[in-house]
């Protein structure tokens, strides 16, 4: 730890990456694809950031399935590009990386890379944390919630599974549920619905098609969720669909949230501008980190837009990431934070992030709250470019 004043000279020295195999305890799939098979390793990318001798952790996430960013890509773009251009900067400076980062990978339509980008982002806060003895929120002044309730997923089942699924997660104390639909028919999907609300009847329950579906088709699915006191229809449409988007708003029975469509703040601005969107959904990696995620969060808050919070499967680092956002901005509803349903993340070291009866308690540690074994990094590091 250091003194305030010393955080002026702190400059970053160093920018490691490790992918990173991590035993993978069941499978789960979004309509793009596989996410995670149980019994094959969850590949995520770990990156340490140094700066006069103190480190901090970040995490990315890749999910081909989801986005295009690959554990491959992840590592070179922070190799070849975001590490040469922050190194010799003050660590403090989060509003000049993230404008570094954008000159070493451009933004595109909307945002270059925001995975690999949000793993260094996410790394300096932790360290910025570390090296002042505070947690992450209290670098912000903004810590609003103490506990976050999040959901249970329920993935690719059957209605015949979907009882005993929902039935584990019960038996663990969760009281909300998200459904993954996009995977099979309108019928199909349906009847998923239905057993799942059947098998939680007072349970929160909204659904996530992942881009899954046409405007009609999701228009139709609307009226269908309605039935069962659905409380969100996530990401029905493709992310550019900003038209379709806008449509299916006006005349859908449930709110619509937005994932996808949501990669830098501007994107926002541009759906609240042409009144698409009824929930914004806050998720670090899919922003480029913490640094861009506040102010999206921050812009969903003064345009009167309900926020959401969801995740990517992240490990320990990552979901204590996602858990000082969603208390920094009071978060109240259940979020999709489902690492530790699926993963398991080695590298921690003691109990990191707890989770009991559905809720976590967001970390009180300094930076992120989360200790890293460096040593069992190494050991379970893998050369993905080689593969």
């Amino acid at each position: 730890m250091i003194s305030p004043a010393a955080l002026s000279g702190l400059t970053i020295d160093a920018v490691d990456t490790y992918a990173v195999a991590l035993p993978t305890v069941r499978s789960f799939g979004v309509s793009g694809g596989s996410v995670a098979v149980a019994g094959t390793p969850s590949i995520r990318v770990l990156v340490k950031v140094t700066a006069d001798g103190l480190t901090g952790w970040g995490e990315a996430t890749p999910i081909p399935a989801w986005t295009y960013e690959t554990a491959e890509s992840i590592v070179t773009t922070i190799d070849r590009y975001l590490a040469p251009a922050i190194l010799g900067r003050p660590a403090w400076d989060l509003d000049g990386v993230t404008t570094a980062f954008d000159r070493a990978i451009n933004r595109g339509f909307t945002i270059g890379s925001p995975l690999a980008k949000s793993a260094v982002d996410v790394a300096l806060h932790d360290l910025l944390g570390r090296a002042l003895g505070v947690p992450v929120g209290m670098l912000w002044g903004q810590r609003r919630r103490e506990t976050i309730e999040l959901g249970w997923i329920v993935s690719g089942q059957t209605a015949g599974e979907v009882a005993d699924a929902v039935a584990e997660g019960r038996d663990l104390g969760y009281r909300a549920f998200k459904v993954k639909v996009g995977l099979h028919s309108e019928a199909e999907d349906t009847a998923v619905v239905r057993a799942v609300r059947e098998a939680a009847p007072d349970a929160a329950l909204w659904v996530d098609a992942n881009q899954g579906y046409t405007v009609d088709g999701a228009l139709r699915m609307a009226h269908r969720l309605a039935e069962y006191d659905v409380t969100t229809f996530e990401q029905p449409l493709p992310a550019n669909d900003v038209a379709g988007q806008r449509r299916l708003r006006e005349t859908s029975p449930i709110p619509v949230a937005l994932d996808e469509s949501l990669r830098h703040p501007s994107d926002l601005a541009t759906f609240v501008k042409l009144n698409a969107v009824d929930v914004a959904i806050a998720k670090v990696q899919r922003s480029g980190g913490l640094t861009l995620s506040r102010r999206l969060c921050a812009l969903a808050e003064d345009s009167g837009v309900r926020l959401m919070g969801s995740g990517l499967t992240d490990s320990d680092l990552g979901l204590a990431a996602s858990l000082h956002l969603f208390a920094a901005y009071g978060i109240d509803t259940p979020v999709d934070l489902n690492g530790r349903q699926f993963l398991t993340s080695s590298y921690a070291i003691g109990a990191t992030v707890e989770i009991k009866e559905g809720v976590a308690q967001v970390p009180t540690g300094p930076g992120l709250g989360v200790e890293v074994d460096e040593s069992m990094v190494r050991e379970l590091a893998v050369d993905v470019l080689a593969r």
